[in-house]
């Protein structure tokens, strides 16, 4: 058979996981499904925002290109082959181009044979032959050519745009090249979170631009970059490099320019904020998890607590309640020894009236004569009459209490019934050494109502109070006051029973009229006098209110109306 440990920790541990998993499951569902959400927002959000990069430093690549090569599309349909041969006039176009764009490093005009037939720059290029060069066989098959990074006769990395014309049947070309240093800065200016940089491939996977992270030009990077081959989209995807640290990258070619361009930067760096909502998002978890951990053990204490004290009250209430039907039974016993003894005390009455009578008889007839034995027997068959008398009035007592008929109510004369109930208890007032005081008014109105019950009530408060009396001041030094009178408004008639016992608690004296509830021992109280003695009195529509101070004593009054 389980015991009640092991049954308060079964409940206990069903409760406590109840409420843990009741709320954390679904808290985990939905934070799931929020983080799923979220990240993949965020993850589209980061990806679109570097696509948008991207795309804009593409478009800034290409017009610095395009705009390059108007500017030399311009010079080669404003001027004639002739005048460009000229090294005055050549010079005087390119400080035109210099204003436009700090970009342009030389500027050359070659005939259709290849040869440099002008030059302006710092090399000495002038009578090279370009016939067998790359750049020039494609200017001269396309009409415009913009080259990758290659030495040529200055053995310097650097990139051409070459612009070719058609004049009096014979072609030319003007040939500017670009500043590796100013595209080189105009490519990487892109700046994306703390690791991203940005290059040019050619189709050949070469470095057409320097790298932040190393990487010369002409030089193929240290990561195997697969190339995308479509040249509308951007691509994006990830990569790890031979240190195993994983990249982001996203590419897209130019358009005016078989070359790739490439963004990149560290995964951690490109998704920063998606990690941090990550953390955020785990702590909060770990946090609420914890929350309701906490909070499910608090609210299984505190409810098994008072699962504890109700499962404690019950079985209290059950032993009281069998504790009162034992005094129930106890009554019903007492009333009916009550019974069978008065019905001899009334023969011993008629003996000792008999008796009494034959010994007056005697007395007169002069068969006794005068002495001190014939005055100690008068006092004898005094005694045993005033005994008879006393034993009679306390079964009439216990009777009229005990008895279970339906109330009678009627005029019950305060000052007359007053007495009768302190004459019941004054004899253990007087061994408990409790001094039995009376203030009856003399204008002390009559109620209406039934005498057993009030009966019942009185008694009650009067033990009551010489239990508190005793409980504090032991066999002495104890005082009981009775008050009776009436009211200001003169309509009800008032008790009062004082006392100088240990006095009542304030969260006591809340509960103090409830059923069950007392403050004596196990086995000295049922907690049902008060109770009872509050239903009694208020039937007879009146009311029962109690003043206490702890350590003083307690005032219980009673209001019932006057009788009319």
């Amino acid at each position: 058979m389980m015991t009640k440990q092991n049954h308060y920790k079964s409940v206990r541990e069903i409760i406590l996981l109840s409420m843990i998993l009741a709320p954390l499951i679904p808290f985990i569902i939905i934070f799931g499904i929020g983080y799923y959400y979220f990240t993949t927002s965020l993850e589209t959000g980061t990806v679109a925002s570097l696509k948008r990069i991207v795309e804009d430093h593409r478009q800034m690549i290409d017009f610095f290109l395009t705009e390059r090569k108007s500017d030399l599309d311009f010079v080669i349909h404003a001027y004639k082959f002739e005048d460009l041969s000229h090294t005055d006039k050549l010079n005087e176009v390119f400080d035109f181009l210099q204003k436009k764009s700090n970009a342009f490093v030389d500027l050359g005009v070659f005939d259709e044979e290849g040869n440099h037939v002008a030059y302006h720059g710092p090399y000495k290029l002038r009578s090279k032959v370009y016939k067998d060069a790359d750049w020039f066989k494609n200017v001269m098959q396309k009409g415009f050519y913009i080259s990758d990074i290659f030495l040529g006769f200055r053995q310097v990395p650097h990139f051409v745009i070459a612009v070719e014309r058609e004049e009096n049947g014979k072609k030319w070309v003007i040939r500017a090249t670009i500043d590796s240093f100013v595209f080189n800065d105009l490519v990487k200016k892109v700046r994306i979170g703390k690791t991203g940089e940005a290059y040019i491939l050619n189709t050949e996977g070469v470095l057409q631009t320097d790298r932040r992270s190393g990487g010369n030009l002409m030089a193929k990077p240290s990561e195997n970059l697969s190339i995308p081959e479509s040249k509308l989209d951007i691509q994006t995807f990830t990569q790890k490099n031979e240190r195993s640290e994983t990249f982001f990258y996203a590419t897209t070619w130019l358009k005016n320019k078989d070359w790739l361009l490439v963004v990149r930067l560290e995964e951690v760096d490109a998704f920063s904020y998606l990690h941090t909502a990550f953390y955020l998002i785990i702590m909060t978890v770990i946090i609420g998890g914890m929350a309701i951990i906490v909070l499910a053990v608090y609210l299984t204490n505190h409810i098994l607590r008072h699962l504890t004290e109700t499962d404690a009250e019950k079985e209290q209430l059950n032993q009281q309640l069998i504790r009162a039907s034992r005094l129930a039974e106890l009554g019903e016993m007492a009333a009916g020894f009550a019974h069978e003894i008065n019905n001899p005390l009334q023969i011993i009455r008629t003996e000792q009236s008999l008796i009494e009578m034959i010994f007056s008889e005697m007395k007169d007839n002069g068969e006794f004569k005068p002495s001190e034995s014939l005055a100690e027997l008068q006092d004898s068959m005094d005694q045993i009459k005033l005994q008879i008398e006393r034993c009679a009035g306390i079964t009439q007592a216990i009777l009229k209490f005990g008895r279970q008929s339906e109330p009678v109510f009627k005029h019950v004369d305060l000052r007359r019934f007053i007495p009768e109930i302190i004459r019941m208890i004054e004899k253990k007032a007087s061994v408990q050494g409790i001094e039995i005081e009376q203030e009856l008014e003399g204008d002390t109105p009559s109620v209406h109502g039934d005498a057993g019950q009030l009966q019942q009530v009185m008694l009650n408060l009067l033990n009551n109070a010489m239990d508190a009396i005793t409980e504090k001041h032991g066999s002495q030094g104890g005082r009981l006051l009775i008050i009776t009178g009436r009211d200001e408004e003169d309509r009800f008639a008032v008790i009062m029973v004082q006392d100088n016992g240990s006095g009542i608690t304030p969260d006591n004296l809340k509960k103090i009229f409830s059923p069950f509830f007392t403050t004596k021992p196990v086995g000295r109280g049922t907690g049902l006098g008060l109770s009872v003695c509050y239903g009694i009195i208020n039937h007879m529509g009146g009311t029962m209110q109690v003043n206490s101070q702890e350590g003083m004593g307690t005032t219980f009054t009673i209001r019932l109306p006057i009788a009319i």
